[in-house]
């Protein structure tokens, strides 16, 4: 395994973080503090390419890899965890189900325009009373002729609002031994009995669109749905392992940008007559971040590359997931211990960094599940 990027990854890190910071940079505190969602930021970001980059050329991507579409999502979580996450969700959970499990047909139809950037997508799992608990999914899909009817309600969705179709799982029947059978179906925006509604006042990654879906008498073709529909479960499973190693991406930019932020703040705030920064305390503080995002970002490079390489990554991916996502939280909590006082104030963004890093210890499996899953492969 070697971690040494190629010339055209190190083109497209480039490219990006250049994007990052010119375009969205300047507007991530407005987009945090009036929860403004940047559509057209996202259109620019189709434009470039970057929601398409894991996909082949064939179904409008840009022919990338798993390790150049991490160092992309770092790049613009660096700046802007709320962007950083829509992202994320757009090619991890809503266009890559559609490329491992769709039809060609699929493909050609709703793939290929999220690839372009010319929508985006969304994955609707999550249930009222079905989070960690996944498989105790509740909606229903009814077949009737050539169609299934939905029935449920999904809860915080990412990009539902501005999605051009979204994959919902529901429960379309029983196995031999009494367990539910769950199929994905790929369902439209603008099919009819499907309402989303974005009302929810979140902590952090305020930016970033979250949808409860609500599907009533939903009328969806057979063909439209996703994969083996005896193995929804096993796909959407595989989904939250590539999910997460984006998701830790995410959590490495944050963590990194924590430690820009309280680097430059410490050499240049003074007390007792010199820079913070030549305390020791502070460089304790400094150090750990350090080693730790780099440590996380290893673990993200590594999970991608046996991603890439069609290696088993399950532990890899719940291992950088835990990981950066921990890494994050604690390194935006040093950032604003180093700026004391002025940590707490929204000015110095640091705050924001706090905000945005907890969720990551939550969506896509919370450090809890990571940890089972580690436990599991481990064989306890």
């Amino acid at each position: 395994m070697n971690f040494e990027l190629s010339k055209e990854q190190e083109m497209t890190r480039k490219m990006v973080r250049d994007f990052a910071e010119e375009k969205i940079a300047p507007r991530a505190v407005e987009i945090d503090k009036n929860s403004e969602f940047p559509e057209d930021l996202f259109k620019e970001m189709g434009k470039l390419g970057l929601l398409g980059i894991p996909f082949p050329e064939e179904y409008g991507g840009s022919g990338g890899d798993t390790i150049t579409y991490a160092l992309a999502v770092e790049e613009i979580g660096r700046v802007c965890g709320s962007t950083g996450l829509s992202y994320a969700a757009a090619v991890s959970l809503g266009a890559s189900p559609l490329y491992y499990f769709g039809t060609e047909e699929q493909k050609r139809e709703f793939l290929v325009p999220l690839a372009k950037g010319e929508g985006l997508g969304s994955f609707g799992l999550t249930e009222p009373n079905a989070g960690s608990d996944a498989g105790g999914t509740q909606t229903k899909a009814v077949l009737e002729g050539d169609h299934y009817i939905l029935n449920g309600e999904k809860c915080w969705i990412t990009n539902a609002e501005y999605a051009r179709s979204i994959t919902v799982t529901a429960v379309s029947g029983k196995r031999d031994d009494g367990r539910n059978i769950i199929s994905a179906f790929i369902v439209p925006k603008d099919t009819p009995g499907m309402t989303v509604r974005s009302d929810y006042d979140k902590m952090g990654v305020r930016g970033s669109n979250t949808s409860e879906i609500v599907l009533e008498d939903v009328k969806v073709p057979k063909e439209n749905i996703l994969g083996d529909p005896q193995k929804g479960f096993g796909q959407f499973l595989h989904t939250l392992d590539g999910g997460r190693i984006s998701i830790a991406a995410l959590a490495v930019g944050i963590a990194q940008a924590s430690l820009d932020r309280a680097l430059a703040y410490a050499k240049e705030r003074k007390q007792f007559g010199e820079p913070i920064s030549k305390f020791q305390a502070i460089q304790f503080k400094l150090a750990d971040m350090a080693m730790e995002v780099e440590l996380a970002r290893n673990m993200v490079l590594k999970a991608a590359w046996l991603k890439d390489e069609g290696k088993p990554f399950t532990k890899e991916s719940a291992y950088a997931k835990l990981f950066a996502s921990e890494t994050a939280f604690r390194s935006a909590n040093q950032a604003i211990q180093i700026h004391g006082g002025y940590g707490y104030m929204r000015e110095y963004e640091v705050e924001r960094f706090l905000r945005d890093a907890k969720l990551l210890e939550i969506g896509e499996g919370t450090s809890e599940i990571q940890r089972m899953v580690i436990a599991r492969q481990l064989g306890c």
